[in-house]
């Protein structure tokens, strides 16, 4: 099924407020996604493929804002032959959830999966050895994303691995114009007005505060990954590959 074109930013607004995961959202998010993130889809093909590499036999698998469960899919597609698997997603969008779990019942597997409507802040994490947070650490408060870094951390088995997509920001300024520029453009080609461009990131810069990847980095030295690496980029959005120390592939 074709999904939904996005417009919700399309007609001029007297006043743009903060962005929110509501239905409206989820009704156009894949579409939202797919033109707004480049290189979304070899992001979710890199998941799958990391994921199969690393999912241990007894463990858990979590997809830290899963809104409709993308990644979720992708993990769950690649681990049919792993035994004593478990996937959980984790959203605080009731919306989000509500469809996730529709998606989730519509592709028959015998990998069992659960969705929780939860904040992925305080949500339970144990045993985990693979754990995605695609483009949801960006939404957590600046001051708390260390200690969730570091719960993460904790929460994989030995050999386990965080897969972390973030938009990111450069520390030099004339770096970051031009990779913003570039990811306007391609938010043009793919269809959105300058209306469109300019009333989104008006809503959306409150909610969603980007660090730099020097950051991100240090961030995952500190919470103890013995290996991080960006394994994917394009302009102002790179996807990276964090690695527990252990039984590594």
């Amino acid at each position: 099924m074709t999904p939904k074109r996005d417009a919700i930013f399309s007609e001029p607004l007297t006043a743009v407020a903060d962005f929110v995961f509501d239905a409206n959202v989820v009704e156009v998010f894949p579409d939202m996604i797919n033109r707004s993130v480049p290189g979304y889809p070899s992001i979710l093909h890199g998941i799958g493929q990391l994921t199969k590499r690393y999912a241990q036999p007894q463990s858990r698998l979590y997809d830290l804002g899963c809104s409709l469960g993308a990644a979720t899919l992708a993990m769950r597609n690649v681990v049919a032959t792993v035994n004593d698997i478990e996937i959980i997603g984790v959203d605080n969008s009731p919306a989000m959830v509500k469809r996730c779990q529709l998606h989730v019942q519509g592709y028959k597997s015998q990998v069992p999966v659960t969705i929780r409507c939860e904040d992925v802040q305080t949500t339970e994490l144990s045993n985990a050895s693979v754990i995605v947070m695609n483009f949801t650490l960006q939404f957590v408060p600046p001051e708390q994303r260390d200690a969730l870094i570091q719960r993460i951390y904790s929460a994989l088995k030995p050999g386990g691995i965080l897969l972390l997509a973030e938009k990111f920001h450069s520390s030099d300024t004339a770096m970051d114009a031009t990779l913003i520029d570039l990811h306007h453009e391609f938010k043009r080609a793919n269809g959105y007005s300058e209306l469109e461009i300019s009333q989104k990131r008006a809503a959306i810069e409150n909610v969603m505060r980007i660090d730099t990847l020097e950051r991100h980095h240090e961030r995952l030295q500190q919470a103890g990954f013995a290996h991080h690496q960006v394994w994917f980029q394009c302009y102002n959005f790179a996807a990276m590959l964090a690695v527990k120390a252990g039984t590594e592939q």
